[in-house]
């Protein structure tokens, strides 16, 4: 661990005993003195002028999550501007997220909390930053905080792209919920709060649910979530203790092989192995302190998760194995141990108004990892090592019925600080360092490997920002981030997660750089508009590996774009908003040097050139509320270093209509895909071999986007 690091730790302990400011919020508080507007809230997003560090930041409220339609739990970050939450696979696996031109498959480079725990994994049975917010209630969820780009001290692993913080609601209303949809899906919800005095309470609540969906076989996925949260007084001033309980199970939809549809093999939802499916399981236990002074503030959380999953994927079924299929079995057993303490400082030298915060965060994984054969989920006492032609494998034998195991040890050790500064009514100055101690052991159980390193990244970071005139402002954003790579990439014992051996050793963690220059003005009476241009490089892009199932690394990328997001409020009962994101999306490597990674040209599969959506969010229209909402998904390349073909992207519409019975019983009724849009959610470009003793077919393998869909559902509260 470098000298800054040591002092950064140093700090942020001695500022234990005084006060300060744990994770700081993507949506931060004004500097003393600050002469703006008091922080107006609008029926979606909070008005951060004055006080927000890019022009890209925001925070949803909680009315927009509960006006917004979503289908699924993961859905509810697409409140995100420009950010897509899409499925390739089924209920049961981590959502695909796809923002600023990066495909960010399972999480990678989207790095999301909840209540302060990190969601993404790290080294992954799947994917590496794997993040299911299954476990997530949406009815607990109080607002998010969300950041772009690597401009924020304390954010840390997989928050270059973008980072997402959820804060649970303090006060449940008493409640019960039950709906059920045309896609054969029922859902029950129960929860409330009990008041001990003015500063204690206790809120619970219990989440059911199943779904079949339009697939054959039915999915038949189910999960229960339960969570618990004692508090006493608030986040700034007292503490809290959450428990959190999700378990699920059901079968999986891989990307399907048009030509299996075409050939009439399966029909549209139909998948080739039915036999493919997940179950998973997560306990956690966090816990918040914070207490404000005049001049300082103090915050700490600390987590505890233990978590479970296994997958079987079977994507190119009998490519390499013409008898038993190319079925595989993921495992995972996790135990997360995470914590981080800030101290916030506020300084006046004469006019000048600043804010110091200082923090460190600390995060230990202790992981089991297997992959194995299987045939209908059973495994198999061999495995199969695909061959550089890449439709054969050689078979060799299994080690206690594994290809592939490992126990792996993570600890990422991020200090951090960060100085606000407002110089004079209209120039503030953002500035922030951040250092990264990553240490790692991997022990494999096949080969008997074991190994240890570690690597430092340091990580400085900007922001100045002029203004408000006219209540606008503008800002110049720069700063340096990482995600880091599979371990087993790094250490050689998974080939397939590392660099090819001709480009060169895999590092711990993959750098980037960005810059962004934007505004954001309320000039228009009921109007607020953010506009900002980005620019960001990656020193090694991830990419998916269809014959693994995972990530792996792959060449330096950059991306361009622009994004414009805008909020219209004429009348206290309605909001109407849009976002729309432009990107471009390039290896930045020599024809050369693309070569090394299999590579014929510059163009990123997956990676899509246009994500916009259109809103509108009613509420207290008498007894009427509801949202309509219109996402587009624009055209992307499916061939990774090919500009073609492309897959068209989607658009889909979702509506729903709320009605107040009585001030105590609400119904709604919500239509997914209301235009029934026939395309796909996902889509990729890879060889399989459908049945045993056919020709290996290269081409589209495809997710279809669920058809129209009704949902009702009845609240009472009580």
């Amino acid at each position: 661990m470098t000298k800054s690091a040591w002092c950064l730790a140093g700090a942020a302990v001695l500022g234990l005993a005084t006060s300060a400011h744990g994770q700081t919020p993507p949506a931060p508080k004004p500097a003393p003195g600050n002469t703006v507007s008091e922080v107006v809230v609008t029926a979606s997003r909070t008005n951060l002028l004055g006080v927000a560090t890019t022009a890209s930041q925001g925070s949803i409220t909680r009315k927009e999550a509960e006006l917004r339609p979503i289908f699924r739990i993961g859905q509810l970050y697409e409140t995100i501007p420009g950010l897509v939450v899409t499925i390739h696979s089924g209920e049961g696996k981590a959502n695909q997220y796809l923002l600023r031109g990066f495909n960010l498959d399972h999480g990678t480079d989207f790095a999301s909390f909840i209540d302060g725990m990190a969601v993404n994994r790290p080294t992954n049975t799947h994917g590496q930053g794997y993040s299911d917010q299954n476990f997530l209630i949406p009815q607990v969820v109080g607002g998010i905080d969300y950041t772009k780009g690597p401009y924020y001290a304390a954010v840390g692993d997989f928050g270059a792209v973008g980072s997402a913080h959820v804060r649970l609601i303090d006060d449940l209303p008493n409640q019960v919920s039950a709906s059920m949809g045309t896609l054969r899906d029922q859902q029950a919800f129960a929860g409330g709060t009990w008041h001990f005095d003015p500063d204690d309470r206790l809120w619970g609540a219990v989440d059911v649910s199943h779904l079949d969906g339009p697939w054959s076989p039915p999915s038949g996925f189910h999960k229960i979530d339960a969570v618990a949260r004692f508090s006493h007084g608030n986040d700034a001033d007292g503490f809290s203790l959450t428990g959190m309980y999700y378990n699920s199970a059901g079968r999986l939809e891989t990307d399907q092989s048009i030509y299996a549809v075409q050939d009439g093999l399966i029909d549209r939802y139909g998948v080739l192995d039915p036999s493919d499916g997940s179950r998973s399981e997560r306990y956690s236990l966090s816990a918040h302190y914070g207490a404000t002074g005049e001049t300082w503030r103090f915050a700490s959380n600390a987590s505890v998760i233990h978590s479970t999953m296994t997958l079987w994927n079977d994507f190119t079924h009998y490519l390499f194995d013409a008898v038993n299929g190319d079925q595989e079995q993921q495992d995972e057993t996790r135990d997360t141990l995470s914590g981080d303490v800030a101290f916030t400082l506020s300084h006046n030298f004469g006019s000048i108004r600043s804010e110091t915060v200082v923090g460190l965060q600390e995060r230990n994984d202790s992981v089991y990892i297997d992959r194995r054969h299987t045939h209908d989920r059973a495994a198999l006492s061999y495995c199969d090592l695909p061959n550089p032609d890449g439709i054969s494998a050689t078979p060799y034998a299994a080690v206690n019925g594994a290809c592939t195991a490992d126990r792996v040890r993570l600890n990422d050790l991020g200090g951090y600080v960060q100085n606000t500064t407002s110089w004079t009514g209209w120039l503030r100055t953002v500035l922030g360092f951040r250092e990264e101690d990553y240490q790692a052991t991997d022990h494999s159980l096949v080969t008997g490997f074991a190994g240890s390193g570690s690597q430092t990244v340091p990580q400085p970071k900007g922001s100045l920002i002029l203004g408000p005139w006219l209540k606008t402002e503008v800002y110049v954003s720069a700063g340096r981030g990482f995600h880091s790579d599979d371990v087993r990439g790094v250490f050689g014992t998974a080939p397939l997660e590392g660099f090819p051996g001709v480009a060169g050793k895999t590092p711990f963690l993959a750098t980037a750089t960005g810059e962004e220059v934007g505004l954001r003005t309320n000039i228009i009476p009921k109007v607020q508009v953010q506009v900002a241009m980005f620019q960001e490089d990656f020193q090694s892009e991830l990419t998916y590996d269809q014959d693994a199932g995972e990530d792996s690394a792959s060449a330096p990328s950059r991306r361009q774009g622009i994004e414009l997001s805008g909020q219209y409020h004429p009348f206290d009962w309605i909001e109407l908003n849009t976002d729309l994101a432009f990107s471009k999306a390039r290896y930045n490597a020599s024809p050369a040097e693309l070569a090394e990674f299999g590579l014929n040209g510059p163009f990123i599969a997956n990676a899509p050139t246009f994500i916009g959506s259109f809103g509108v969010l009613v509420d207290n229209l008498g007894p009427w509320f509801g949202g309509l909402q219109w996402r587009n998904l624009g055209p992307y390349p499916v061939v990774d270093g090919q500009q073609f073909p492309r897959d068209k992207g989607y658009s889909e519409v979702n509506l729903d209509v709320g009605y107040k019975v009585t001030a105590k019983l609400k119904v709604q009724a919500s239509v997914y895909n209301l235009l029934n849009e026939k395309a796909y959610a996902a889509a990729y470009d890879y060889t399989s071999r459908l049945t045993p003793t056919g020709a290996p077919v290269d081409g589209l393998q495809v997710h279809p986007l669920e058809p129209i869909s009704a949902r009702l559902s009845v609240t009472a509260l009580f």
